[in-house]
């Protein structure tokens, strides 16, 4: 093990703040229940998460949306994806092509059946001053959850003045800007937000973190599907995790421009899940995506929400989704073996 320092912006300020990471794969310690897992992203993560939420809904139990669109919103097409799917303008915003595909991929069994989603748990943010995702976007995003989500288990939030990023309540950017490493310095802590609406019953969190950051194989854990992916992912595992007490996994998408290949640790550390993670028994998992200018043509290293791995990139076959699915389930794996 090593001590990494990071550069994390707070309030205009450059700070350098210590953090622990393992450079180790070693994760075997782990007692993890992973029966229900939970999961966040934002924008193109966000995308990810929606996308991963519907074809594992009997496995997901909540998501957290921030500065997203709806479901299959690119069909397939980076065109659709740039016109349709991100600043769009216009208040027509048509759900039902993307309905006919999601009712499609059900009855083929691409996606999990779309029953499971009435008891899932969603929370969604869109800021008014995202310059990047338009409210209809946003909004459609939100109306196409309503028909498939109890109202009880369904939240959106849309009347913050954020930009285009992952507010926090210190760390980052002036609110009204959206730019690297895309945290926001709000005043408004999202993680906490969204985790108390996901587990109504959570203890408070700790001040900072006093976990550990560890670096895993996502090739490795993840098999041929991650191939698309970066080598390296990342796990904050809390002190009680480590410490052999059974926890529960929470995934967490970056969005564009927001990997550590090209900010390093800043978004995995100034997000502020990982403080409420170490009270909380939980793991949160950081899947990582490959900056890449060759095929697929990946230059911003976003997640696959138009089709850059092929044509069930929104569906349980998804590589991407996959992959994910394999890390989570060889974390599992390895601590069993242990035991």
């Amino acid at each position: 093990m090593r001590k990494l320092r990071n550069l994390v912006i707070c309030m205009g300020l450059t700070a350098i703040v210590p953090i622990n990471v393992s450079i180790s794969a070693e994760t075997t310690d782990l007692n993890l229940d992973i029966n229900e897992i939970t999961i966040s992203g934002l924008s193109s993560g966000g995308y990810m998460a929606n996308q991963f939420h519907i074809a594992h809904s009997d496995w997901v139990k909540g998501t957290a949306i921030i500065a997203a669109g709806s479901y299959y919103c690119a069909q397939g097409s980076i065109t659709t994806a740039l016109s349709e799917c991100v600043n769009k303008q216009s208040s027509e915003f048509s759900l039902e092509p993307l309905q006919t595909q999601l009712m499609q991929y059900a009855s083929e069994g691409l996606i999990a059946p779309l029953s499971n989603l009435q008891d899932s748990r969603v929370w969604l943010l869109h800021g008014k001053l995202d310059a990047k995702i338009s409210s209809p976007v946003a909004n459609a995003l939100y109306q196409q959850y309503q028909g498939l989500v109890s109202d009880k288990n369904l939240t959106y939030i849309k009347d913050k003045p954020f930009a285009h990023h992952f507010p926090t309540l210190s760390t980052g950017s002036s609110c009204d800007t959206s730019e690297s490493p895309f945290l926001g310095n709000c005043n408004y802590d999202a993680a906490g937000e969204f985790l108390n609406f996901l587990f109504p019953q959570l203890n408070s969190p700790n001040q900072k973190s006093s976990g550990t950051i560890t670096a895993i194989n996502q090739h490795k854990l993840g098999r041929e599907p991650a191939e698309t992916m970066a080598k390296t992912g990342y796990v904050y595992i809390p002190k009680s995790c480590a410490e052999g007490q059974q926890c529960q996994v929470h995934v967490n998408f970056h969005g564009c421009n927001q990997n550590a290949e090209t900010i390093g640790q800043d978004y995995i550390i100034g997000n502020g899940l990982n403080r409420w993670a170490d009270n909380n028994q939980l793991i949160v998992l950081y899947p990582q995506t490959s900056t890449s200018m060759m095929l697929p043509m990946n230059p911003q290293g976003c997640w696959d929400w138009w089709g850059y791995t092929g044509e069930n990139y929104a569906t349980a076959h998804g590589k991407q989704i996959e992959a994910v699915k394999n890390i989570v389930e060889s974390l599992a794996a390895q601590s069993k073996s242990k035991g």
